[in-house]
């Protein structure tokens, strides 16, 4: 018994579900599911990432004291990490595509200053200090 593969399931669904609500000629079905097909097939390729160089100069441009600018979409953001999340990219993917250094910063340096006043204020990671001391 032959199997056939899932992409050629899933691109005879396609067609069958959309020749049910349009009507369409009888010869111009086999072009229509092999372009289905082609279509399933390159969704699973893997794109090829190529890492934009960047020069160093457009690199100190983008990190600013109060803000970051985003090589995706040109955008000035506190922290980039959410913005990211949200292009579907990983902090590591996103440096890699773009070619930038190890240590380029996701978060600017005020707002990273002004949440690191507000843990001290609030006394947050003191208590395991304070347990440290007493014992």
């Amino acid at each position: 018994m032959q199997t056939t593969a899932p992409s050629v399931e899933l691109a005879a669904k396609i067609l069958s579900a959309y020749v049910t609500k349009n009507s369409i000629p009888m010869g111009s079905l086999p072009t229509l599911l092999s372009e289905v097909h082609r279509s399933i097939t390159e969704l699973d390729k893997q794109p090829a990432i190529q890492a934009k160089r960047l020069t160093d100069a457009q690199i100190r441009a983008s990190i600013r004291p109060d803000m970051l600018i985003s090589f995706e979409d040109g955008k000035p953001y506190k922290a980039l990490r959410r913005h990211l999340t949200l292009r579907g990219l990983t902090p590591e993917a996103y440096k890699a595509k773009w070619g930038l250094p190890v240590d380029y910063p996701l978060v600017s340096a005020t707002y990273s200053a002004r949440r690191s006043q507000i843990s001290r204020e609030i006394g947050l990671g003191q208590q395991r200090r304070l347990k440290k001391v007493a014992a």
